[in-house]
């Protein structure tokens, strides 16, 4: 198929998938939303079109079944990865929306996960394994922007600067270990333990970014409102006065961020508002 076959297709079947999870989620995207998912899709294809071209397995699926935690709760941990066997080497490649430059910046969050997988595909399938790495499909700051403005030679530079394939080392003998710490996860959850992060975490800049905690994550939690060490952060990072503290409650991100939303929400009015036709 030649590049704008590709792309055609890579339309259709984004269509149809979207008409799909719109009938089964009974929610629509406003026409800019859907309009830049398809952008994000073209962009990563043209991207990683070389390492696409060579993937030999999709959707692997990985299970490591009949775990037990010190509480005696069965578990099992469940993995989905794509496989490239390329001369006489075997990559596996585990995809993920996050951004790659916190990915790139906290590698060890992932080797855990990533260790476990190849575990599973070594000892337990009896594969050989060489590499192991992350595919992030989000953009960075960098060519979201570039996409933003809409100028053709800024989105060309960056999406050479671009980088969502992040290597990630493997190590089975940390694999022991990784795995209690799924069991332990396992009984906090089953015990309703929920605690938040302590104030120090939520001030701190999260590695391999300018972000910190409160922002990047507290800002995506819905239960923010009623989490004790986000309030303290409010409050020690403004005045104790209700008008500052209010606007942690209206926090809604950058500049770029708000006016997505607002041009999208705005095209969500007008199709709203438009007078019903008589029948």
């Amino acid at each position: 198929m030649t590049p704008q076959e590709i792309e055609m297709k890579i339309k259709e079947i984004f269509e149809q998938n979207y008409e799909m999870l719109k009938l089964e989620g009974g929610h629509a995207l406003t026409e800019d939303v859907r309009k830049a998912a398809l952008e994000q899709v073209q962009y990563y294809y043209k991207k990683m079109r070389s390492v696409a071209e060579r993937v030999t397995e999709t959707e692997v699926r990985l299970t490591l079944p009949d775990q037990e935690t010190k509480q005696g709760r069965k578990f099992s941990i469940e993995g989905v990865v794509d496989i490239v066997r390329e001369d006489d080497e075997v990559w596996m490649y585990d995809i993920k929306t996050h951004d790659p430059d916190f990915i790139a910046g906290n590698k060890s969050y992932y080797e855990k996960q990533l260790n476990v997988y190849a575990y599973i595909f070594e000892k337990l399938r009896g594969n050989k394994l060489d590499h192991t790495a992350i595919i992030s499909t989000a953009f960075n700051a960098g060519m979201k922007d570039a996409i933003f403005s809409r100028d053709s030679k800024r989105i060309e530079q960056e999406l050479l600067k671009w980088n969502p394939l992040i290597d990630i080392p493997f190590d089975q003998t940390k694999v022991k270990a990784t795995i209690q710490d799924f069991a332990n996860v396992v009984d906090e959850i089953e015990s309703n333990c929920f605690e938040s992060p302590g104030l120090k975490i939520l001030k701190d800049k999260i590695p391999g970014t300018n972000t910190i905690f409160a922002t990047r994550v507290c800002r995506n939690c819905d239960a923010r409102f009623s989490c004790e060490s986000y309030r303290e952060y409010a409050i020690q990072t403004g005045t104790r006065t209700q008008s500052n503290f209010k606007k942690y409650f209206e926090d809604y991100g950058s500049d770029t961020d708000q006016e997505e939303f607002i041009t999208a929400n705005i095209n969500l009015e007008k199709i709203n508002t438009q007078p019903e036709i008589p029948r």
